[in-house]
């Protein structure tokens, strides 16, 4: 069981290290009937950013994301995206709004090629503006490129979370939501994943990642939060959240 960490161990601030926030997220409380799963939860993305929230299972991450993506709706409380209450905006409508998600588990549809599954990501665009980004999908994931024709069921793990991340950049988004991309996943494709979520940062795609791998997500992030039972217990700039004490015994398996 992983220790608490006391509030007052808080340190650095949620405040924008690459530009003006994008994404915000004010006393957010989201509940699964009567569960409370996120209570009172304050976060901030920057523009060009790559933000991590860890945390041990169950601790709210996921919720976090289907949150802010329109999957869920908070209860009460404010998600902001580019200056906009998008607190009851339709996932859908959010898709357009350039919100991309890789949800946990991958998700991918089996039964249909890499290609088609790709395109599936680009649903709400205009066809003539979909080639571009397939065109980078292809460059960043080389074995989609060769998979392409091949059933997305009959793909490997590392693969089809290729897949996954790949269908999400389809949409075009300026904020890339990813939910365990290294879950399952051998030492070597961890690696690959990590070198890629980079590149796709560095190509101009803001992200927000979601890691039981804390020691891998906190190493490639700007900033990071820390969430326990719903509540963000942590926050600052990666390389302080790594340095603290309870953080390294709890989440890096150090004594």
């Amino acid at each position: 069981m992983t220790a608490p960490i006391a509030a007052s161990t808080i340190t650095g601030t949620a405040a924008s290290v690459a530009g003006e926030p994008m994404l915000v997220l004010e006393e957010v409380n989201t509940y699964y009937g009567q569960i409370h799963a996120l209570q009172g939860v304050d976060l901030s993305v920057a523009e060009g950013e790559i933000v991590t929230l860890i945390g041990a299972n169950g601790a709210g991450k996921t919720t976090t994301l289907k949150t802010i993506s329109g999957l869920l709706h908070p209860r009460h409380g404010t998600v902001r995206f580019e200056g906009t209450d998008v607190s009851r905006t339709p996932a859908h409508l959010l898709v357009r709004r350039g919100i991309g998600h890789a949800p946990e588990g991958r998700r991918i549809f089996s039964r249909m090629s890499v290609l088609e599954n790709l395109m599936m990501g680009a649903f709400t665009r205009e066809t003539p503006t979909i080639p571009p980004d397939l065109e980078r999908v292809m460059t960043l994931f080389p074995r989609l490129r060769e998979r392409s024709h091949q059933l997305g069921g009959t793909l490997s793990g590392g693969e089809q979370q290729m897949l996954a991340i790949g269908r999400a950049l389809m949409s075009h988004p300026r904020l890339l939501l990813l939910d365990e991309p290294s879950l399952g996943l051998s030492p070597i494709l961890v690696q690959q994943i990590f070198a890629i979520i980079r590149e796709i940062n560095s190509q101009g795609t803001t992200v927000l990642l979601v890691e039981q791998n804390a020691l891998q997500a906190l190493s490639i992030a700007h900033r990071a939060y820390v969430l326990q039972t719903g509540r963000v217990v942590l926050a600052g700039p990666a390389k302080d959240v790594m340095s603290n004490e309870t953080v390294r015994k709890a989440y890096l398996g150090e004594d």
